[in-house]
């Protein structure tokens, strides 16, 4: 080859190179949080520090009234207070809130889609949880809780044609910063007194009128559907990070799981349980800290939000896999023996524990949600206004690592 020919080839090979280079930044630019080989949260290939909030039923309010869209002005206020993201219920709670769905997914996904745009065009991202409450989808299928085990059943089949819609829809949003199973569905496995503990059934919102011990969960059952929706979302999405949205363990966990009794566990025995309870594909583990959390816990009385951080991180590191904390807040102040002061006082405590941790990721309980007006949640209108800024200073805090 003439030398100015080769010289001219090598030039076209490393303008493609940079292209492809500067494709896939914008490729990871564009596609909210993944995990590092080591565990680390990333974005945009650079670890990540941040404090988001619980925006619960920023799109389910859309199913009880399509022409409500105060999300809009909901996102803007966390845009305002520079908080990043959002963690949302991205479904129907009860199985009557799926009849739009079902029925005319066009129009569903039209009133998903003005969140989503909401979300892009304020900057904010999302953490959307696809299957909020364990039994919703079961009874929506007529099938009892025990099947999410079963990958046979119509409830796995619901789940992978939801999965399917859903991700494929947005897996191109800068919104999506993380896909999210359900909330707490291990609160509800492995329980000794399951009999007296099984969900409710509201018979007008889609529920059978009757449970039975096929309602009852175990460890096992969850992981598999864990399994099977991360497998879904990963055949889609291979790179955005995959949570379960599991509560912290029960103090017992381990010991229910093992021998089906309220023993307490220690510290190793809560590692392993997360552990379990975070299978792959999933890499990101999740927990839920309130102050209850500390109580009876590690065969002491009570121990400190430094140490549940502390543990719940060494677990997820030990998996190489990262640590979220999906919900934190402090207690209902409506409600003895808390008092306004005194619960802002624990939230603020709990705030502190945060920044003082390895926790990479948070989310408030709970901003803007009409049903917990009363005792925790937190819009700009009301006594509670004041979280907006702790979170405002923390993120400008963490932005700082």
């Amino acid at each position: 080859m003439h030398p100015r020919s080769l010289i001219l080839f090598f030039a076209l090979i490393f303008v493609l190179l940079q292209g492809l280079a500067h494709a896939a930044g914008e490729s990871a630019a564009a596609h909210g949080l993944r995990i590092s080989d080591t565990g680390t949260i990333l974005k945009d290939d650079k670890p990540y520090y941040g404090m988001g909030v619980n925006y619960m039923d920023a799109f389910t309010r859309c199913l009880k009234d399509g022409k409500d869209i105060s999300y809009r002005e909901g996102f803007a206020i966390l845009a305002e207070y520079d908080i990043p993201f959002a963690r949302l219920n991205f479904g129907g709670f009860y199985p009557s809130e799926w009849k739009l769905y079902q029925g005319d997914p066009d129009a569903y996904f039209a009133l998903m889609d003005g969140v989503v745009r909401a979300a892009e065009e304020t900057g904010v991202g999302l953490v959307p949880s696809l299957f909020w409450w364990t039994a919703c989808i079961p009874d929506l299928m007529g099938e009892s809780r025990n099947q999410w085990g079963n990958p046979a059943s119509e409830t796995h089949a619901f789940m992978g044609r939801y999965v399917t819609d859903v991700v494929s829809r947005y897996k191109d949003s800068p919104a999506i910063w993380a896909w999210e199973f359900g909330n707490e569905y291990n609160l509800a496995a492995d329980l000794p007194n399951a009999k007296d503990s099984r969900p409710p059934n509201p018979v007008h919102k889609g529920c059978p009128p009757e449970r039975g011990p096929g309602d009852d969960l175990t460890s096992e059952m969850l992981r598999t559907a864990l399994m099977a929706f991360g497998e879904a979302v990963r055949a889609i999405d291979p790179y955005r990070a995959i949570t379960s949205g599991n509560s912290i363990p029960r103090p017992s966990s381990h010991h229910q799981h093992t021998e089906l009794s309220w023993a307490n566990d220690n510290q190793e025995e809560f590692r392993g349980n997360l552990q379990f309870m975070t299978p792959d594909p999933l890499d990101l583990v999740s927990i839920h800290v309130y102050p209850h959390a500390r109580e009876k816990r590690f065969g002491e009385d009570r121990v400190s939000y430094g140490t549940l951080f502390a543990e719940a991180t060494r677990a997820a590191r030990e998996g190489k896999k990262g640590l979220f904390l999906g919900e934190f807040g402090p207690p209902p102040d409506n409600k003895e023996p808390w008092t306004r002061e005194s619960a802002r006082a624990e939230g603020e405590q709990l705030v502190a524990a945060l920044l003082d941790s390895p926790v990479q990721l948070a989310a408030f309980w709970v901003f803007d949600f009409a049903w917990q007006e009363k005792s925790m949640s937190v819009t700009t209108t009301n006594h509670r206004k004041g979280y907006l800024n702790i979170l405002q200073e923390a993120n400008r805090q963490l932005a700082l690592r």
